[in-house]
């Protein structure tokens, strides 16, 4: 049974109404014309019988005699509906020929033929015109009633509203079957996907032999499921590398207060053992602290302010701060950065501190670590570049994902939890940029913050 809410019984409904609209404008042209054509076939009737009845008049003796035999006319006339007046100046009528006594009308006198209708409840199309008869003005009027030309157009109206509903309902159920066959791709398509659940999202949908509008409905769907089996394996990664990273300090602070109560202790080693948890807490505590950044930039709020930054003051800054870490380690922090970025200073503060603290702690001791900028057409690619172990080409792509290690050596920035990356990519993608890395044995590792001159938010 159709319902609304099928598109078969919507398509069938738009071409009932475009049958609807085609076959009523074209009855309608038809009446109009029909209509039209009669009007002018009386009308040429009725200004032929005028011409006829002046021709009479001219080939009479006088007009007593014309008014003596008025049968003359009806005979000539041959039905009731058909008219006939003869008036002198004054009004007064010479002949009537007139079955449906009709009112006599008050014509003006005119020399040339003139058509008009008669009002209701009696219609009726009247010619008439003036001439000169015996040096006297006669008006002739002719005319004719409508009463059969109106049943006859009523008649054919009738037919048109027939033909127009029985139309309109052969179209709704035509255009309904044409849709439902057409329509049938549609429905392999959606079989297709209600198979296709969490745990089956390797499956794809058909596209051969399919029409080129549903083949790339399903081309377009298949690369969504593409995102989503990436999501959804990602996600798993990342609950299963958060249990992982969660479960060592928790481990080690039940071991330790398990092993301590296991007798009693005096209050140096009691404060040994808190001091050692407090380490555990601190790391637990970064590491939450990460996650609800990310979680934060991933959604963030529209009311985060931004700013023209300088970004040669900022790195300037921030190599300030590492300037004793990279001391400890024989390194060197060289700054070569210039230009500016529409962006949240705090955050880009804390990308490019992660991406430095990163150099310094999977570069090699001795190395320098350099910092630069690079403007390529409307964004400006910040590069941080070291000399350390080589990323692996099938490690590249997931650096940047949470709680990824592309070796035990790598544990990600110091302190962030194996976060550090991944919130320097959230920080990106919120400024409507990215960040790419390069490694090579000779080249070594460079880092690419790449953020619009002009972000216009």
């Amino acid at each position: 049974m159709p319902t609304l809410n099928s598109l078969a019984t919507r398509l069938s409904l738009l071409f009932a109404l475009v049958s609807v609209l085609l076959l009523g404008s074209i009855g309608t042209y038809l009446y109009h014309s029909l209509t039209r054509e009669i009007a002018w076939r009386d009308d040429q009737m009725l200004h032929g019988r005028l011409e006829r009845m002046e021709a009479l008049l001219h080939d009479s003796e006088s007009i007593a005699m014309l008014h003596q035999r008025p049968h003359l006319y009806a005979n000539m006339l041959g039905n009731r509906d058909s008219l006939l007046w003869i008036l002198d100046s004054e009004g007064k009528v010479l002949i009537d020929v007139n079955p449906s006594d009709l009112p006599i009308p008050e014509l003006p006198m005119t020399p040339t033929v003139r058509f008009s209708d008669t009002p209701d409840p009696i219609q009726a199309r009247l010619a008439w015109h003036t001439l000169e008869q015996d040096g006297r003005p006669l008006t002739l009027v002719a005319g004719k009633l409508l009463n059969e030309r109106n049943q006859m157009l009523a008649a054919y109206r009738l037919k048109l509203w027939v033909a127009l509903v029985t139309g309109a309902l052969l179209a709704f159920l035509l255009g309904w079957g044409v849709s439902r066959q057409g329509l049938q791709p549609l429905s392999r398509l959606a079989e297709q996907a209600n198979r296709i659940d969490i745990r089956q999202l390797d499956r794809r949908l058909d596209v051969a032999g399919e029409t080129k509008e549903i083949s790339l409905l399903s081309q377009g769907l298949n690369r969504m499921l593409d995102r989503l089996e990436e999501g959804f394996s990602q996600l798993s990664r990342h609950s299963a590398d958060m249990a992982h990273e969660l479960r060592t300090p928790l481990t080690n602070l039940l071991g330790q207060t398990q092993h301590t109560l296991r007798r009693e202790r005096n209050d140096v080693e009691y404060r040994q053992v808190l001091e050692s948890n407090i380490e555990e807490y601190e790391r637990l505590s970064r590491m939450i602290d990460s996650l609800l950044f990310l979680a934060r930039t991933e959604s963030p709020s529209s009311d985060i302010p931004y700013e023209r930054v300088d970004l040669g003051e900022l790195a300037t800054q921030l190599c300030d701060y590492f300037e004793g870490m990279a001391e400890d380690d024989d390194r060197t922090l060289i700054n070569h950065t210039s230009g500016s970025v529409l962006a949240n200073r705090d955050l880009l503060r804390t990308a490019l501190a992660n991406l430095i603290a990163n150099a310094l702690h999977h570069g090699r001791t001795g190395t320098p670590i350099g910092i630069y900028t690079k403007s390529v057409e409307n964004q400006i690619e910040l590069h941080i570049h070291n000399h350390g172990s080589v990323i692996s080409p099938d490690d590249l792509p997931r650096v940047f994902e949470r709680f990824y290690r592309c070796d035990p050596a790598r544990s990600g920035v110091a302190g962030s939890g194996g976060l550090g990356l991944a919130i320097v990519r959230s920080i990106a993608q919120w400024h409507k940029g990215d960040v790419l890395v390069e490694s090579d044995a000779d080249k070594g590792t460079t880092f690419k913050l790449i953020l619009r001159m002009n972000d216009t938010r």
